[in-house]
């Protein structure tokens, strides 16, 4: 068990499948329709019965709780396989482009997110406990080629990432070095 993650129990291989789908399933509905989308229409996807969901996630709030860790899991567990089978700036941007995947999850589950509901209160350290060392030390390994920037924070990645999505906002200065910081990277390599 980590932090900010509930201890559960070891499923069968059927189970634990069974609920990987249904959680890729909710996950794409949520992305599309949003939290509130028909249990139906999740179930449908997944192929499975609303029994063997409710059997899993019996409160909406279990089930878009744990869309999330299961998304934050699947992006992180990303990053060594990625390191492993490319060269350390390739490799950081193919894990980017699959945060942005990430992200786009994250839209549909927003407005639960931030609803005030205490299930998700633990969300956020988990994200942090899971994706900061992920991008981390794909971001250590791209700068040790010297390729990009060695001053760049991986929070200050993710959110610029997440904000290219995002419409304008007054933020603490994040958006100006955001802005400065892409500059830099569109004249990386220029003659």
């Amino acid at each position: 068990m980590t932090d900010g993650e509930p201890s559960r129990p070891r499923l069968r291989a059927d189970a634990q499948r069974s609920i990987d789908t249904l959680l890729t399933a909710a996950a794409e509905v949520f992305a599309e329709s949003g939290v509130d989308a028909p249990v139906r229409q999740i179930t449908a996807r997944a192929g499975v019965g609303a029994g063997t969901l409710y059997r899993h996630f019996p409160q909406r709030s279990d089930l878009i709780a744990a869309v999330f860790r299961h998304e934050v899991d699947a992006c992180a567990d990303t990053a060594p396989a990625l390191a492993a089978g490319h060269e350390p700036v390739e490799a950081l941007r193919l894990w980017l482009l699959r945060f942005t995947h990430f992200i786009a999850t994250k839209r549909g589950l927003s407005a639960a997110l931030h609803s005030g509901d205490p299930a998700y209160d633990s969300l956020p350290a988990y994200f942090q406990l899971r994706l900061v060392p992920a991008l981390e030390g794909l971001l250590d390994a791209a700068s040790n080629t010297g390729e990009i920037r060695t001053d760049i924070a991986p929070n200050d990645l993710l959110r610029a990432v997440g904000n290219l999505t995002l419409p304008a906002q007054d933020d603490d200065g994040h958006t100006g070095r955001m802005v400065g910081l892409l500059m830099d990277g569109l004249r990386y390599g220029a003659s």
